[in-house]
């Protein structure tokens, strides 16, 4: 069994999951990155970058809405490690095309719920037994789950009712996790970014730079892949152990309601 904690990232090839991959790895877990393709450039890229930082890397392939192919991915990683320690469900998309809500696609809707909400949640359930079973095998383990979710999850976008639904759904996802593996031992958290620089976020680039600049964020700047791994970073530490449930907002002070 590997000596170091173990933690699996979904849509760790880029973005905020790749931030993320590199922060944990800094701080001592060994990753296991997962993406929809294992030798994409992206993720041949990441492995000498997580070299550097003294970790091990273990590609997976898997589309996450792909529930039946859930096994044999966590199958793999225990093969490899032998642990699980922290699971950081991260994967998400947007639809290719947003529609305004009256002209949305069905197949797009079921795309993007089967990424963002089915997907983690299934695969949440399945790192959970193994970490019931760990929880009882390793000396001083501390596992933990983590949803990323979004600012949409409460604010309405009317081109981009799929997203917003799911990342509702995900953020009641995160909450009744928390209150059923609490009695495990398995601490859950919900991370909720703001505007975030990645490559999806920049479709919309000039639309969100004018929001920001009229002060829908009040620290009047993009949020950075990097700000939302410092908060999944300090909660893998242990700096919020006793925190289990709580929603750890990365988003400038979007949740600030003034009048």
């Amino acid at each position: 069994m590997n000596l170091k904690p173990v933690a699996i990232i979904t849509g760790a090839s880029r973005g905020i999951g790749r931030a993320v991959s590199l922060s944990l790895a800094a701080e001592g877990f060994d990753i296991a990155a997962i993406s929809r393709t294992s030798d994409s450039e992206c993720m041949l890229s990441l492995q000498p970058e997580i070299g550097e930082r003294g970790a091990q890397f273990f590609p997976v392939g898997l589309d996450v809405a792909r529930t039946d192919l859930h096994d044999e991915a966590i199958s793999n990683i225990l093969e490899r490690y032998g642990r699980i320690d922290l699971l950081v469900n991260n994967a998400g998309i947007a639809p290719i095309e947003r529609h305004d809500l009256l002209d949305m696609d069905e197949e797009s809707f079921d795309r993007v719920m089967g990424v963002n909400l089915r997907g983690p949640v299934f695969l949440a359930r399945r790192v959970a037994k193994e970490m019931i079973w760990l929880n009882e095998k390793v000396p001083g383990y501390k596992p933990a789950i983590m949803f990323v979710t979004s600012f949409l999850s409460y604010t309405s976008f009317t081109h981009g009712l799929d997203v917003c639904v799911s990342k509702a759904g995900l953020s009641m996802a995160a909450l009744v996790f928390a209150d059923r593996l609490s009695e495990e031992g398995i601490n859950v958290y919900e991370i909720r970014p703001g505007l975030i620089k990645t490559e999806m976020a920049t479709r919309s680039k000039y639309k969100f730079e004018r929001l920001i600049t009229e002060g829908l964020v009040p620290q009047k700047r993009w949020g950075t892949p990097e700000d939302v791994a410092k908060a999944v970073t300090s909660l893998a530490r242990g700096d919020w152990s006793f925190s289990s449930g709580t929603i750890f907002e990365v988003s400038g002070g979007m949740n600030i309601r003034s009048i």
